[in-house]
């Protein structure tokens, strides 16, 4: 085997151009995507042969010089398509790890310019928990202002596991190793590094890559998809999570030391993977207790290994020094006998703990303790507060405000639970199961008929009752036994884990009060709601409406006036703080109405929830269901946060993290508190500075944008939902079926059997038009919208002009519609249509688009004065240079194995060859789903 020796020295110093224009401190980046590139080069040369190499080293060469247009891409495909299967897989896996290792190299330059600011003392960087405090510091508002809006604060991102993450943990693990041997040299200072053995070390980590599949055998089960969330915790979420947490305590308490602010951490993990079983069959009781048991024992792991370290660390002697009676009861009662630790109180203190704390998770286990438990964390965080007093009295505080420390916060974090688990289900489906409850009951014979005053009186009367419906042994459908005993298992793992453990119930397709009260009747059924006597209701568990649909969203106003102005529901709400969460969908609005209409709709949506709070005297707190695409929601969070609408935000928020996303954020300690700090930020700001910036102005702008989103929904709509054939064209023009066949997820791609573009899932809808490069739900009705409006009126256009620059929400829509246009490649996307058979429908709606596509590119760039796209992302704009190359073999071979499979090639390696090019599209895009 030969390897590869690299003069470290020489590579930090050379910085020639790669393939186009760069900045001098991108020099780095590109030295690490030349030589990412020469090592898999030299590593592919010898693992497949020298015409393999030299098949894909020319191919490589022809597509940047596609990229920068020096030749027509037509040769390049014709070659390609000429290419035997298993040529082409080696081409197609080649390209794929051009891919995954540019990206990698992307990350580390981010924390390498990070790293120079910090050194050069440069002013903070915006979505920085500093940029922040410098802005509240101007702004500077009063106590009593911080104290009212940050009451409750909570920033929540929950993982979700939607199927868009392609890549294996193997992968991953394997491209950690190249990331951290790139680290040690750029940190290393010169003559620190040997060459030759560095070398062999990346030469050998490549090659691990080169001979691992990156393709999974079978599809990942629901319990696969629980434990590959909670690596993140090891990854990341440990060390980040609480560090945010104290910086945020120990900086309001600076500026605002009398308003009794953050009581209790404001940035707290969740999840729905194991809670979430709309559409997914697979979500049931079983699946309730083992996430929230695995969740628990990951806590628990964390807290029993540091403790450990922490006896490790304390050996002080009472010889030396004299700890409090506290800490002396502490060791006097731990049980610890040991003749060697007889002068050491902290290490006995500490031995009893961890006995506690090892039988607590021996519990959750579900085995024998053999000590006494902590029944609550708060009572492992008295006794850790013990010890923190006992070692500042004898001058030791520089010990107990270090892992001590750290312990102590990740305990308030975390608990013995890790995360909140939410629920959620379709309320069609618990309509259906209350019903049958309903009949055997003898309370209704037919629910299902009675409309909906009648529902909402029988459901109330219910409420008011402890008595159950049901009695054991009752006959029930498979549907409604394992609903409830689902609900069962959720309302065991409270009693056994507290409430924090599964604190929101979310419906999806909430349309009515009926489908909230049904709700509370079923977590009455299982013991979760208590009707009460004299102090009313009381629920552990918050019901959270889901409104999805572009309708369902413009009536939220009216359908959560209901909802509060019923007295029952208003107890409950009131037993609970008074805090009524809702969540935003943003998947199935954007499918259902566009890319404008969908955002609109939901920032009308907000404006009214808010008003409705503010007349109500509630609190309100947003769930926002973003998904990584701009066409689900996704883009930069921290501008996406301050776009909301005044008082939307109001110290609290939650946001799902799904797919491909949660990987790129949070698996590396750096990544992940800068994307945690910004959504911190971005939080603080939206709450405590006046951020939407319309002023009087603001009625206007609404107007403005009610006519432009409906402009752009009746452009969405006369091609998604009116053309004849559409659904047709766009299972033949994408890889939507295959998609199925992909390994990499446990829910179903479609929530019922059916050929209409309802019956899809947002997920996979966005995924293919990703794949085939169109990215429609990012932008299609939009430049219509604007044309139609501005109608060649130089006027209206500077009115645009001037929302654009004053405007948060207009200015991030449009950002972030210029990066999806980017991404988008209508030459490409004419290989995909080529694969409908019905040639008039082919141009009828590829023409359509094409024109679409013109027209939303020129009018973006008229309202926002730009020259080219992505003239206000920089850095996208360099990733773009570097990674899209190595995208133009696989979408070529891709639509070739498409076109094969569909002639009817049953060979597997043409099926491999296709799930390998959607694998590699999705990581060179990053955020594909």
């Amino acid at each position: 085997m030969s390897e590869a020796t690299v003069d470290v020295a020489d590579l930090r110093s050379a910085g020639k151009a790669l393939d186009g224009d760069g900045r001098a401190d991108d020099a780095p980046l590109r030295d690490d995507i030349r030589l990412l590139g020469r090592v898999l080069g030299e590593v592919i040369g010898e693992q497949a042969g020298p015409d393999v190499l030299e098949l894909v080293e020319s191919t490589r060469v022809e597509a940047f010089r596609i990229r920068r247009s020096e030749v027509d891409r037509a040769e390049l495909a014709a070659r390609l398509a000429g290419l035997d299967v298993r040529d082409a897989n080696h081409v197609i896996r080649a390209f794929s790890h051009f891919s995954l290792l540019a990206n990698l190299a992307e990350d580390i330059h981010h924390e390498r310019r990070r790293r120079h600011h910090r050194r050069e003392g440069s002013p903070p960087q915006p979505g920085s928990l500093a940029a922040t405090f410098a802005q509240l510091d101007r702004a500077r508002p009063g106590p009593d202002v911080v104290a009212r809006e940050l009451a409750g604060a909570l920033v929540c991102p929950v993982v979700t596991a939607h199927p868009t993450e392609v890549r294996r943990r193997t992968v991953s693990q394997v491209q950690r190793e190249v990331g951290a041997l790139i680290r040690q040299r750029d940190r290393a200072a010169a003559g620190e590094v040997d060459d030759g053995a560095w070398s062999a070390a990346l030469w050998r980590a490549v090659l691990t890559l080169w001979q691992t599949a990156l393709l999974r055998l079978s599809r990942l089960r629901l319990e696969d998809e629980i434990d590959e969330a909670l690596r993140y915790y090891e990854l990341s979420l440990f060390e980040v999570v609480p560090a945010i947490n104290r910086e945020l305590r120990r900086e309001l308490q600076a500026r605002w030391p009398d308003a009794g602010l953050l009581r209790r951490p404001m940035l707290l993990p969740g999840s729905w993977i194991g809670g979430d079983r709309d559409g997914n069959p697979f979500v049931t009781a079983e699946a309730v207790r083992r996430a929230t048991t695995r969740q628990a024992e990951t806590a628990l792991d964390h807290h029993l290994a540091e403790l450990t370290a922490l006896r490790d660390q304390l050996s002080m002697s009472d010889r030396l020094v004299t700890p409090t009676d506290e800490l002396y009861a502490l060791a006097d009662a731990s049980g610890d006998d040991s003749p060697f630790r007889a002068d050491e109180p902290y290490r006995r203190a500490l031995t009893g703990m961890l006995a506690r704390l090892a039988a607590t998770r021996a519990r959750v286990l579900g085995q024998p303790p053999a000590a006494g438990p902590y029944d609550h964390p708060d009572e492992l965080l008295a006794d850790l507060d013990v010890v923190d007093r006992s070692l500042r009295r004898h001058g030791a505080g520089a010990l107990a405000d270090d892992r001590l420390a750290r312990l102590r916060d990740a305990v308030e974090v975390f608990g013995f639970h890790l995360c909140g688990l939410d629920m959620r289900q379709n309320s069609a489906v618990h309509e259906e199961v209350l019903a049958e409850l309903l009949a055997w009951a003898g309370v209704c014979a037919d629910y299902a008929a009675l409309d909906e005053p009648a529902r909402v009186e029988l459901l109330v009367g219910e409420l008011r009752m402890r008595r159950p419906l049901l009695r054991p042994g009752a006959e029930l459908s498979e549907l409604a036994r394992g609903e409830l005993d689902l609900l069962t298992a959720a309302a065991e793992q409270v009693a056994l884990l507290g409430p924090r453990a599964i604190p929101n119930y979310v419906i999806s397709m909430c349309e009515s009060v009926s489908d909230v009260l049904e709700v509370a009747v079923l977590l009455k059924e299982v013991g979760l709601l208590d009707p009460g006597a004299d102090g009313g209701p009381r629920c552990p568990v918050g019901i959270s409406p889901l409104f999805e649909t572009i309708e369902d969203l413009r009536r939220a106003g009216d359908t959560m006036t209901a909802v509060l102005d019923q007295p029952l529901y208003r107890a409950l709400l009131d037993g609970r703080g008074g805090v009524q969460e809702v969540m935003l969908g943003y998947s199935d609005s954007n499918k259902d109405g566009g890319y404008l209409a969908a955002n609109w709709a939901l920032y009308r949506a907000e404006l009214a929830l808010v008003e409705l709070a503010r007349e109500r005297g509630i609190r309100l707190r947003l769930f926002h269901g973003r998904g990584g695409t701009v066409g689900r929601g996704g883009g930069p969070s921290y501008e996406a946060i301050r776009a909301q609408p005044p008082g939307a935000v109001a110290g609290a928020l939650r946001i799902t993290e799904q797919g491909e996303v949660i990987a790129a954020k949070y698996g590396e300690p750096d990544r992940a508190r800068r994307n945690l700090e910004a959504m911190v930020a971005a939080t603080l700001e939206a709450t405590l500075l006046d951020v939407e910036g319309l002023g009087d102005d603001a009625e206007d702008a609404y107007a403005l944008l009610d006519d432009l989103a409906e402009r752009a929904r009746r452009a969405y709509a006369e091609l998604v939902h009116e053309t004849p054939g559409f659904v047709d064209w766009f299972r033949a023009a994408t890889p939507i079926r295959e998609l199925s066949e992909l390994n990499i997820g446990s829910r179903p791609p479609s929530r019922k059997a059916g050929d209409r573009i309802t019956d899809l899932r947002a997920i996979p809808w966005v995924f293919s038009w990703s794949q085939a490069r169109i990215m429609l739900p990012g932008w299609y009705g939009t430049g219509t919208a604007l044309e139609s409006w501005v109608g060649g009126s130089a006027e209206r256009l500077e009115r645009l002009r001037s929302l654009h620059a004053r405007w948060p929400f207009l200015r991030t829509v449009l950002s972030n519609m210029g990066m999806v246009l980017a991404k988008t490649d209508l030459d490409l996307a004419a290989r995909y249509a080529s694969l409908v058979p019905d040639e008039e429908l082919r141009d009828r709606v590829f023409g359509a688009i094409t024109a679409e596509h013109e027209r939303t590119c020129r009018m973006l760039l008229a309202v926002t004065g730009d020259d080219h796209l992505l003239a206000d992302n920089p850095s996208l704009a360099r990733s773009i240079r570097n990674r899209f190359p190595y995208l133009e073999p696989l979408h070529h071979l891709q639509v070739e194995m498409l076109r094969r499979r569909r002639a009817g090639d049953d060979d597997e390696l043409v099926r491999r060859c296709i799930q390998l090019t959607i694998n590699g599209v999705a990581t060179a895009l990053r955020n594909s789903g």
